[in-house]
């Protein structure tokens, strides 16, 4: 078994994605990343193949939102260089 844990808290997604927990629960409740809801106290937990599967669908999202919205450099008017 690898290093890695099957289950991810909040906390734990958010240190990966550089976020806050807050961003990570709102994610999760939005139905942006697939969690689950466990134990009495209704703990939150996301499963690493998931949180790699949401990561690998945000590069492909943003490559689909770059390549409708290219980048297209300011025109230059008279005088500038």
């Amino acid at each position: 078994m690898s290093g890695t844990p099957r289950f991810l808290t909040l906390a734990d997604v958010a240190e990966v994605l550089s976020t806050s927990s807050a961003q990570v629960y709102a994610m999760v409740r939005r139905g942006e990343l697939a969690a689950i809801k466990i134990g009495g106290r209704g703990q939150w937990r996301v499963e690493s193949s998931k949180l790699e599967e949401y990561i690998a669908q945000m590069y492909t999202d943003t490559a689909t939102f770059v390549a409708e919205h290219p980048y297209v450099e300011a025109e230059q008017g008279p005088g500038q260089d």
